[in-house]
């Protein structure tokens, strides 16, 4: 009861912000939806006509189905990029299937008397397929586009991960700041699209069952010219034909992320004049935001220097603060992007153990691990796995072998091991919800993690055209201490606060605004 209260009041509270997202959702799912009718009704169309055709198209079609989303989206971010042009794409795919299927499967099922009957009467065979066969098809048609359109309103939900709007944002931010309420109020909200999708399009689907004509125009003029506006309207709102001179943040799925993204609208919004328009918690983090700032997408996005030096610039050896010129030199040669406004604090890894193990096992130092470790599973974020100075790196140095690992959402983590479902995690040193887990945290004895100091990496380019940007930004040097960039995580984590709140009281605190 308490938990629906809860999600009530969010809705009452933020409703501007669901409202954005609800529009934002409607117009991605609603683009992929018209061009897959488009195209997957053409592509029926043509495998009908050409039935040998048929099998290899539905196959190739059944394969792409098969593909995973999360898989899909990562094959697409080299070719089209972060945001919605990817997304849009890949649910578009997705949702070929049951068109090119249910296309091809009623016009199948028309007698060849009707279509002969229609072609003797004088008609053209364009003509027998326009006023005879589609009318004809319509109800098997209509029934593949109800389940395509209900499929891909709900599947909209993960194009939050790859930086594209829609109400996934409300899900993936509720998970990584353990707000409930807020993960149910957007799962709810997409549901709800769905089932008035599915309705909306059964009431077509009944009006399509009337007399063919309405006032000397064919019903599927109609429909190709609601489709055709669908996609040259959504391609206008998201950036087919260009993108406005906007400053575009962008921000890891981490709760100090969400804040600093808040903190570098407000700053840069009170102090140059300039709009500023943040896509949240990009799913990847660094492996997909910066090539996003590469193709130009985003233009500011907060950073930490040892990923920077270890993920971007792939250096094999460990960073340390010493490196800091080489590393912004590097960063300007290679990608004419800049280092501006170093925070302050630095957000370092660890490694906590649930108490009750820690005590089993008299674990202190990273060195104890090796003993416990066989007996242990280990949870981690899932590009620390992949990191080269991450999972095997430290494995390798500690000589370590755990005898379990679980990949995990950064805002599970902390439940995961209070249910006991994994026995020690990497944890970062800015973490709101350490200070009330019921772990202990390990000392690193060999010095193994590098620095990671927080700042902002921008575009050159972006600085070259607003110079005040950069005087902006650096009003933000320097103003941010480990402890309290922890205590602002976990107002929002444990407190329950909004990342926009913390982050305006800590900068009016701090005289910035």
């Amino acid at each position: 009861m308490e938990l629906f209260q809860a999600v009530l009041s969010i809705f009452a509270e933020r409703s501007t912000f669901f409202v954005q997202l609800i529009i934002e959702h409607l117009w991605i799912s609603g683009a992929a939806i018209g061009i897959a009718i488009v195209l997957g009704g053409a592509a029926g169309v043509l495998i009908h006509k050409y039935e040998r055709a048929a099998a290899p198209t539905l196959g190739t079609v059944n394969f792409l189905y098969t593909i995973p989303s999360i898989s899909m989206l990562g094959f697409l971010i080299p070719f089209f990029g972060i945001g919605n042009r990817s997304a849009i794409i890949a649910l578009t795919i997705y949702a070929l299937l049951p068109m090119v299927r249910a296309t091809h499967t009623g016009l199948s099922q028309i007698q060849p008397s009707l279509v002969e009957a229609a072609i003797g009467m004088g008609g053209s065979p364009l003509h027998a397929l326009i006023r005879v066969q589609i009318p004809l098809a319509m109800p098997v048609i209509m029934s593949g586009i109800r389940n395509m359109a209900t499929m891909t309103i709900a599947l909209t939900g993960i194009a939050s991960f790859i930086g594209a709007g829609g109400l996934g944002v409300a899900i993936y931010r509720g998970i990584t700041t353990n707000n409930p309420a807020l993960t149910i109020a957007g799962s709810l909200l997409i549901a709800i699209l769905a089932l008035v999708g599915d309705g909306a399009l059964g009431w077509v689907e009944a009006w399509l069952k009337r007399p063919v004509r309405v006032s000397g125009t064919p019903r599927a003029a109609y429909a190709g010219a609601a489709a055709a506006l669908i996609i040259a309207v959504s391609g206008v709102t998201y950036g087919f034909f260009g993108r406005a001179d906007i400053v575009h943040i962008a921000t890891k799925p981490m709760t100090e992320q969400l804040i600093m993204g808040e903190m570098l609208k407000m700053v840069i919004e009170h102090d140059t004049g300039l709009e500023a328009r943040i896509t949240p918690g990009v799913g990847g983090g660094t492996s997909n935001i910066h090539p996003g700032m590469e193709s130009g997408a985003f233009d500011i996005y907060p950073e930490y220097t040892g990923t920077g030096w270890n993920m971007v610039l792939k250096e094999e050896s460990k960073y340390s603060e010493a490196l800091f010129p080489t590393l912004t030199e590097e960063y300007e040669r290679r990608f004419a992007m800049r280092w501006v406004g170093m925070y302050g604090f630095n957000d370092t890894f660890g490694i906590a153990v649930r108490r009750e193990i820690a005590e089993r096992y008299d674990l202190h130092d990273y060195s104890d691990l090796r003993r416990a470790a066989p007996q242990m599973t280990f949870g981690a974020e899932y590009d620390f796995f992949e990191r080269a100075d991450g999972y095997p790196a430290l494995c390798k140095e500690y000589g370590l072998d755990f005898g379990r690992t679980v990949d995990l959402d950064i805002g599970l983590k902390y439940q995961a091991l209070a249910n006991g479902q994994i026995d020690v995690m990497i944890v970062f040193t800015t973490d709101g919800q350490l200070a009330a887990a019921d772990a202990r945290v390990l000392t690193d004895d060999r010095s193994f993690f590098p620095s990671y100091r927080c700042g902002n990496v921008v575009r050159a380019d972006v600085l070259d055209r607003h110079p005040e940007l950069g005087d902006a930004l650096e009003k933000l040097t320097g103003i941010i201490t480990d402890e309290e960039m922890a205590a602002m995580n976990y107002a929002v984590e444990t407190g329950g606060r909004e990342p926009r709140s913390v982050a305006e009281e800590f900068l009016r605190g701090k005289g910035v605004l």
